[in-house]
């Protein structure tokens, strides 16, 4: 269905073009962390690829990478019951970044954009991950899985590092990631972790002026002790304590010294009981962040 929408924008609006990698294609490619999390579905997984190009060729693009686990049972780690039906909302990055895309689209400025939008489900099954598993993503680093309801920031690794293979100006990713970010802001504010002083600036000028607000958090590098591994380059889960910054931290390795900044919107994604559905957010910041970025 994502893969389907994203190829139904790329239909309505100029200068846009899709590519939708599936299974085959990821496992080439060497996508192995984002195939960790699917294996144990029987939905197929998707990479969709959604390129805008406003200007040039030579200006460097900003790259947008969304987090579509469409259903996220916890895998093996399996979630309890209560507020379980709300996990269909674990693609509202993808969501977000797929609206922002559409917008983008409409107003046709004069900047390149690339959307990397990984999707999956996330279920238990005699295929599935298991706690211990050792996999290796896209970027060649290897992984102990701890947790598999850690899933979001393995499939956002393997998005990532192909996203830069555009060579992009900056990397943007957006994701439900940690229940730490809702504990931290309650409902009220994005998370905002980023290694660069003018990307995360812009960012919250762009929240501000959209009133789509964020906070920014720390990525320290000492938030990653939790993550060591005795048997991989590390886990994909450590300490609960600053868990939104440790899932940050585990991003962090896989930028390589790109401008990069990452949204937690677990908090701000979607609304429960008598409000239940889809927020919308962060879409208002980053069509405000990209109208602003310039061409370069």
């Amino acid at each position: 269905h994502l893969a389907e929408a994203a190829r139904n924008i790329a239909k309505r609006f100029e200068r846009m073009e899709v590519k939708v990698l599936d299974e085959a294609d990821m496992r080439r490619l060497g996508m192995g962390a984002l195939l960790s999390v699917t294996q144990g579905a029987d939905e197929p997984p998707r990479m969709i690829v959604l390129q805008y190009r406003g200007a040039g060729p030579k200006a460097a693009p900003i790259a947008l990478c969304g987090k579509g686990v469409t259903f996220d049972t916890g895998g093996i780690s399996i979630k309890p019951a209560p507020k379980m039906d709300e996990m269909k909302f674990d693609m509202c990055g993808a969501g977000g970044v797929l609206r922002a895309m559409a917008a983008i689209g409409e107003l046709q400025p004069p900047i390149n954009v690339v959307a990397v939008i990984p999707a999956c489900e996330n279920m238990p099954g005699g295929r599935a991950t298991r706690p211990g598993d050792i996999i290796k993503s896209l970027s060649g680093q290897t992984i102990e899985i701890i947790n598999t309801d850690a899933e979001g920031r393995l499939i956002l690794c393997d998005a990532i590092t192909y996203a830069k293979r555009f060579k992009p100006r900056c990397i943007v990713d957006v994701a439900t990631l940690t229940g730490a970010c809702v504990v931290a802001l309650g409902h009220v504010y994005t998370g905002l972790f980023c290694n660069d002083e003018s990307l995360a600036r812009s960012l919250l000028e762009a929240a501000d002026r959209s009133l789509d607000l964020a906070w920014r958090l720390p990525v320290h590098e000492e938030y990653g002790e939790s993550l060591r591994s005795n048997f991989a380059d590390f886990a994909n889960s450590g300490t609960r304590d600053g868990g939104a910054s440790v899932g940050a931290n585990f991003l962090s390795r896989f930028v390589d010294g790109v401008p990069w900044a990452h949204l937690d919107i677990a908090g701000v994604a979607w609304r429960a009981n008598a409000n239940k559905g889809a927020t919308g957010r962060p879409v208002p910041m980053l069509v405000d962040f990209l109208l602003n970025a310039g061409g370069q």
